[in-house]
């Protein structure tokens, strides 16, 4: 159900989201007041509902967003309509299908909404508009690719060396606020697991199973 807001509220919360880009960006790099100015000038709030769709796979992405609010998932889709999760993004997080969107090619991934949330976005061509006007947006962009490679790598590690209970005592060690929030099955596909498996993992370490 829509709710009507007052100006004023509509502008509080616009400052509080745009606080949170700022403070998330220039943990990383050294942005200039006018580069940031620039930046924000040019992204936009948006909203989606849990379940709602922010790339599809087929879609050829021209847009990436900063998570105000909310919980995403990058999934997989194969050839059967089997999901796997590949990564979970919460709060102040960006997502995109970023290889897709540097070649302009159908994204193989889906990046899916799992609660009401809300994003801070900004399209493609005007990214690469920032680019050109400052090299600060270089820096932040091979931050953002140095964070993702060492997820990556941190991920094929423990696929590679670890058992499945493992890899979950260490998904709930790093994402607390997920384990009791995002449906079973879905953090068993991000395991590698079946439901099943992930199902006797939580009765050996005394936690309900709750689908």
């Amino acid at each position: 159900m829509n709710t009507s807001i007052s100006a004023p509220d509509v502008r509080h919360s616009l400052d509080c989201i745009t606080e949170k880009l700022i403070k998330t960006i220039r943990n990383w790099v050294e942005v200039p007041d006018n580069s940031m100015e620039a930046f924000l000038q040019r992204v936009h709030p948006i909203s989606l509902q849990a379940g709602e769709y922010f790339i599809k796979e087929g879609q050829v992405p021209r847009k990436f967003g900063f998570v105000t609010t909310g919980l995403f998932r990058y999934l997989y889709v194969d050839s059967q309509g089997r999901e796997f999760t590949k990564a979970f993004f919460p709060e102040n997080t960006f997502i995109s299908s970023y290889t897709a969107m540097v070649g302009q090619l159908p994204s193989f991934l889906t990046i899916q909404a799992l609660a009401d949330s809300t994003l801070l976005e900004l399209q493609y061509p005007q990214w690469l508009e920032l680019r050109r006007s400052d090299a600060c947006w270089d820096r932040l962009l091979i931050c953002l690719l140095e964070k993702g490679y060492a997820t990556k790598e941190k991920r094929e590690r423990e696929f590679l060396l670890l058992d499945a209970a493992s890899r979950y005592k260490n998904f709930m060690e790093e994402f607390p606020q997920l384990a009791s929030g995002v449906k079973q099955h879905m953090i068993a596909s991000y395991l590698g697991i079946t439901p099943i498996a992930l199902s006797r993992i939580r009765r050996k370490m005394g936690l309900i199973n709750i689908g």
